[in-house]
């Protein structure tokens, strides 16, 4: 009897993906640092070889929002949300830049899309009725 070794057992660990988590994971601890520039740095760094990673992509979002720059922030969370279209999460922070700048209907349709998939969604229903009063 033959024995097939190899054929059949897991296939190798991607060690792209293990550098992309460690990347990620130290762009993470930069910012949990608020060694901001640093991770925008980083961060741009990486989405330059790996365009679309969701998680990157919206860590850069999150941190432009902190930085109060929301029309920047706001491009990295729609390419995430290219990837995720209903990331309650990205949705949110979404609506509070469009909120911070004035626009306000934007908001409303990200608070809309937020409710589609989480109707209860108690700080959803809170800005919701801020954007409306």
């Amino acid at each position: 009897m033959a024995i097939l070794v190899g054929l059949f057992s897991k296939t190798p660990k991607d060690p792209l993906k293990k550098k992309h988590v460690e990347k990620l994971k130290e762009i993470k601890k930069l910012v949990k640092e608020k060694k901001y520039d640093s991770a925008l740095k980083s961060g741009k760094d990486f989405l330059y070889k790996v365009p679309y990673h969701h998680d990157v992509l919206f860590t850069m979002g999150g941190i432009y929002y902190l930085q109060k720059k929301y029309k920047t922030a706001i491009s990295y969370f729609d390419k995430a949300l290219e990837i995720a279209s209903y990331d309650v999460e990205i949705l949110l922070l979404k609506a509070y830049s469009h909120q911070k700048i004035g626009e306000n209907k934007r908001a409303i349709q990200c608070c809309e899309k937020i409710q589609e998939v989480d109707p209860k969604n108690k700080v959803v229903l809170a800005l919701l009725q801020e954007l409306n009063s």
